[in-house]
């Protein structure tokens, strides 16, 4: 465990019912650190993203920002610092991309029109959109949409961005173009916390490696263990299988 780590999540357990989908959840990230959490469905995963910025509340255990335990933040606080990309991007479609990516920090930050446009614009630019700042949801591609996702969550200055599967809904070519803005972002810093299938990101840009199964981290490690030197059985089964998918019929 790390010393003074930026975000710490300690024996979280959450149950729905009788079922119980995370069991006792622990581990470290460092400012910096691209952590992807991978496994199959319905273990656990989205709901451990959602437990950190406590759009699900969980039952045991504790999540810790940068030392403070998330309980007892300030629920919008911990938004602002704990951004998120979501699987469904769910953009306004009244609005533009640029009002899109201006509605939090002039709510929630307070900022003016003129300082949250100029901040909007600096991070369309950053995901490649600075063309598309006046156009409407309905003008763009879903890979475009999904990058307004992302802006809209840097500029809030978030400490640490949580990705739910962020380009599963996408047409597969569009895929790339999103996980290029992602890899841009992970070189230049940001702490991420990754749930994806892409196998090919979580090679490339991942610190760490975790597969999740049945609730339980199976297994975790640098990427290049967990692919070429799995400890688990069951961590081996799982990246066969999602590998062959990924590549296709031979």
């Amino acid at each position: 465990m790390s010393q003074n780590p930026l975000l710490r999540v300690e024996n979280v357990r959450k149950s729905y019912g009788e079922e119980e989908v995370l069991r006792d959840v622990s581990f470290d990230i460092d400012r910096q650190d691209v952590e992807v959490i991978i496994g199959p469905s319905g273990s656990g995963k989205s709901t451990l993203l959602r437990c950190v910025n406590r759009l699900t509340e969980f039952q045991g255990g504790d999540v810790l920002l940068d030392g403070q335990s998330v309980l007892a933040m300030d629920v919008n606080d911990l938004r602002r610092r704990v951004g998120m990309v979501f699987q469904d991007i769910n953009l306004f479609a009244h609005l533009t991309a640029r009002e899109n990516v201006t509605l939090g920090p002039r709510r929630v930050l307070g900022m003016d029109r003129e300082e949250a446009n100029a901040t909007a614009d600096r991070h369309l630019a950053e995901v490649g959109l600075s063309d598309q700042a006046e156009s409407y949801p309905a003008e763009l591609s879903g890979g475009q949409k999904q990058r307004v996702g992302i802006a809209r969550a840097l500029a809030m200055d978030p400490e640490i961005l949580l990705f739910d599967e962020p380009t599963s809904a996408l047409d597969p070519e569009l895929v790339g173009e999103v996980l290029e803005v992602m890899r841009d972002l992970a070189e230049g810093g940001m702490t991420m916390l990754v749930v994806t299938h892409e196998m090919g990101f979580a090679r490339r840009a991942a610190t760490s490696l975790m597969f999740l199964d049945g609730g339980y981290i199976v297994e975790r490690g640098p990427p290049e263990q967990l692919f070429e030197r799995p400890e688990r059985d069951r961590t081996a089964e799982f990246l066969r299988r999602l590998t062959a998918l990924e590549e296709g019929p031979a």
